[in-house]
């Protein structure tokens, strides 16, 4: 085998070993099933693959050449725009990944880490001052009872985009909130109004505690939050549409 084939199957095997542990780190940790199809970075980690296991050891295969005089320079250049691709991939991924799941009002609220308004994180409690390093968090959002405050919120809202579930300053414990929750909560005969009828019974058959649903606004696509209406307790988040 020559050194140019040796070369390249080795390139392409580190390649593929370092894809593994960002696979396990985005998918298990970051972005855990259903949370990569909410938020839409199953494309954006394809466009890193492609980058460095594909591009990065075909363009080192091409430049391989035995005797090259600039052969080491030219691919310790491959080598490190392949590296700068990746840390670049992951921090992007990092920071758009999901970082707390916020109970607002009636439903919740996918709120990733690069959503969050730090300007006030001071008034946060210490809990909501900094975000997992792992799964999201569930948080309850307080609504003002101040007139004033109420109404910037609504604009806010409406002219920028900026819901409260960005704000950890309004951020209290998730448990203090479950008798809003089991009153918000929906009958999981909705879902076959938005979903196929097979594909919702062939989930909730796996959830047989769930009796009842909250929906889950999400960037790209919403999700089902399925809960136990009696106790008030979160049993899974499933890939079911709340609502058209």
């Amino acid at each position: 085998m020559s050194c140019r084939i040796r070369f390249f199957l080795g390139h392409i095997l580190i390649s593929l070993l370092i894809s593994l542990f960002t696979i396990g780190l985005i998918f298990f940790i970051w972005y855990p099933s259903p949370f990569a199809t909410a938020v839409g970075v199953t494309q954006i980690f394809l466009m890193l693959l492609v980058i460095d296991v594909i591009l990065g050891p075909l363009l080192g295969l091409l430049v391989y050449k035995e005797g090259k005089k600039t052969l080491k320079f030219d691919l310790s250049v491959i080598i490190a725009l392949q590296i700068v691709a990746l840390c670049y991939g992951i921090y992007s991924i990092e920071q758009g990944r999901p970082a707390w799941i916020a109970y607002n009002v009636d439903c919740f609220e996918l709120v990733r880490k690069n959503e969050i308004i730090d300007d006030h994180i001071a008034q946060a409690l210490p809990q909501y001052q900094q975000v997992s390093w792992f799964k999201p968090q569930y948080v309850a959002v307080e609504f003002a009872q101040d007139v004033n405050t109420r109404n910037n919120d609504m604009f806010a809202e409406a002219f920028r985009g900026i819901s409260i579930a960005q704000k950890p300053e309004r951020y209290f414990d998730f448990t203090k909130a479950k008798l809003q929750l089991k009153q918000s909560a929906k009958n999981l005969k909705e879902l076959q109004q938005y979903n196929d009828v097979q594909k919702v019974n062939s989930i909730l058959s796996k959830y047989p505690q769930a009796n009842a649903f909250v929906p889950l606004k999400a960037n790209v696509v919403d999700m089902t939050v399925l809960i136990n209406k009696e106790t008030g307790d979160v049993i899974k988040i499933v890939d079911l549409r709340p609502w058209n």
